[in-house]
């Protein structure tokens, strides 16, 4: 068993276990979808900080696991995390580390953040 998130009211934090694009019967969503499975961990990530009393524009560290990146998509990477932020939000801090593979095969994103409560 896993926690999805782990709130810290004393910190007036908040910790989310790594989101991927999954639904709700754990099924992939978007396979080989870099922007569909973006945009469904979001959604996931919106969720755990929704049942632990906070919201997206709270982010403030953000660490994203990328099956396969390289420089040569980095731009897309760039447009793709700006299309889930708030327009004039500040951008929390944030860390892209390039993974050979996540948990199971199809999966090409997971997203870990810290926010506010």
């Amino acid at each position: 068993m896993i926690s999805h998130g782990l709130a810290v009211p004393d910190l007036g934090l908040l910790y989310t276990s790594g989101q991927v694009a999954w639904d709700a019967e754990g099924k992939l969503v978007g396979r080989g979808d870099l922007a569909a499975q973006f945009a469904k961990a979001y959604e996931n990530i919106d969720a755990v900080l929704a049942a632990g009393g906070s919201i997206r524009s709270k982010i403030i560290k953000e660490t994203i696991h990328l099956v396969g990146y390289d420089t040569d998509n980095a731009e897309q990477l760039i447009a793709l995390i700006a299309g889930c932020r708030g327009e004039g939000q500040t951008p929390p801090a944030s860390t892209c580390v390039g993974v050979e593979t996540l948990f199971a095969e199809g999966f090409l994103v997971e997203i870990e953040v810290v926010a506010t409560l």
